[in-house]
């Protein structure tokens, strides 16, 4: 019992360390970039439903993340913007892959919040 919690209490030690930018440098890797991108999958409606809770996942603890730079509420509502897509595809909205292109939009979001 004791050694089971001091892991537990050792592990959300250790999470409370986990940089921001940890968080959303692993997203941009694991879900945006190359050509086979997961992200691309999601903008054509053609990820499965494990592949979009798995980017929700990534994307929420993207949200509550500090941005490198710009402004919170700017981070929040291009994260919000990009859970909600994907909560729209998960609920097979129709809408969904258009609100997800519109949302992954990189450029816009790079421009107001990339660190380096």
């Amino acid at each position: 019992m004791k050694l089971t919690l001091l892991t537990l209490v050792a592990v959300a030690f250790s999470a409370s360390f986990v940089r921001a930018d940890d968080v959303i440098e692993e997203a941009m890797k694991k879900f945006h970039k190359g050509d086979t991108a997961p992200c691309k999958k999601v903008a054509a409606g053609t990820a499965s439903d494990a592949e979009l809770a798995d980017i929700l996942k990534s994307y929420q603890a993207m949200c509550g993340a500090k941005p490198p730079k710009g402004t919170q509420a700017s981070w929040t509502e291009k994260c919000q913007a990009l859970i909600a897509a994907v909560k729209q595809l998960q609920a097979k909205d129709a809408s969904g892959a258009a609100a997800f292109k519109k949302a992954v939009n990189c450029k816009a979001c790079h421009e107001v919040h990339k660190g380096k």
